[in-house]
């Protein structure tokens, strides 16, 4: 969001997700953003793919083009994953490329969404009002805890005419979320895999709000899209760094130094991002010398002037 910049280029409109509601859209000044984030063995995010971009520039295909291409680098670097995406993505054509890809997907759904059940056509929310939930699961969401019920349904979309599941969920948010997923289901077990998948996404949510607060995101002062992107790129160096420190076991020294120097109120917690980057930060705030000091600087050697 730039919603005071003029010299910008190529900013363009995009839609206000805090202001926003379901009845009401507001639009502000701004750029694109299509990163691809994977979960880490230590459910630490890293970016994969990431990229600003606007409807503006010169050349412009289309949003579409820049997420197939973001599939298309994790597909080249994982081969087979399962894409975990939000209702922005409930699009035909996202669900096609992900079909043609054989790869895994859980996409929430939109209210306008249309599903095929026993070869009739019907609203997604038809599923949704009527049914119940009758499989009790507890999960920890946005740092509380819940209890969500669910329910599944082998259905129909327009995109494949392939089956699919649509798996509902209760009592987490104000309407019960609509999960489409490609994933097999053949037990209570795989109803809540595909729930929990879905819900692993708060920690992307966090991941983008540490981009955010940590590296001031948005607070960019260069005006070319080109300098842009570099400063992103910079900023998705730093957080995967911090991804890397959860990697390292809880006795390593290095992370246990970071960890202290954060001196954090809680002793456990579940995004360590903050906790890591609260710590790299008061270690370099004793750093008066900078770089220089920490590396020996490696001379020529020049031959000595000799009488023969």
């Amino acid at each position: 969001m730039k919603p005071e910049g003029y010299k910008f280029e190529s900013l363009g409109i995009i839609r206000d997700g805090s202001k926003s509601t379901e009845k009401k859209s507001v639009y502000e000044k701004g750029y694109h953003v299509t990163e691809t984030v994977v979960i880490t063995r230590s459910k630490q995010p890293v970016s994969v793919f990431s990229r600003i971009h606007s409807s503006r520039e010169k050349g412009y295909v289309s949003a579409n083009a820049v997420t197939f291409e973001a599939i298309d680098q994790c597909a080249s670097l994982f081969k087979k994953a399962t894409y975990v995406m939000d209702r922005g993505y409930d699009d035909n054509k996202v669900f096609l490329k992900l079909d043609e890809m054989k790869q895994d997907y859980v996409i929430r759904l939109t209210s306008r969404r249309k599903v095929q059940y026993h070869n009739k056509w019907m609203p997604a929310t038809e599923f949704r009002d009527r049914r119940k939930g009758k499989i009790k699961m507890k999960l920890r969401y946005h740092d509380t805890d819940h209890e969500a019920y669910l329910s599944h349904v082998k259905v129909m979309i327009t995109a494949s005419r392939k089956p699919i599941w649509l798996v509902l969920v209760y009592g987490i948010t104000e309407h019960p979320m609509m999960l489409a997923t490609n994933i097999p289901i053949r037990s209570r077990d795989d109803v809540i895999r595909v729930a929990k998948l879905y819900f692993s996404r708060w920690r992307i949510e966090e991941y983008f709000r540490c981009k955010k607060t940590v590296f001031e995101f948005e607070n960019f002062r260069v005006r070319s899209l080109k300098a842009i992107n570099a400063l992103n790129f910079y900023m998705t160096l730093c957080m995967a760094y911090l991804a890397f420190l959860s990697l390292k076991p809880q006795s390593n020294q290095m992370r246990c130094n970071v960890i202290e120097a954060a001196d954090p109120i809680k002793e456990h917690v579940f995004f360590l991002g903050y906790r890591f980057a609260a710590g790299i930060a008061r270690i370099l705030s004793f750093a008066h010398e900078g770089c220089k000091g920490w590396f020996k600087p490696t001379r020529v050697k020049y031959c000595q002037l000799s009488f023969l």
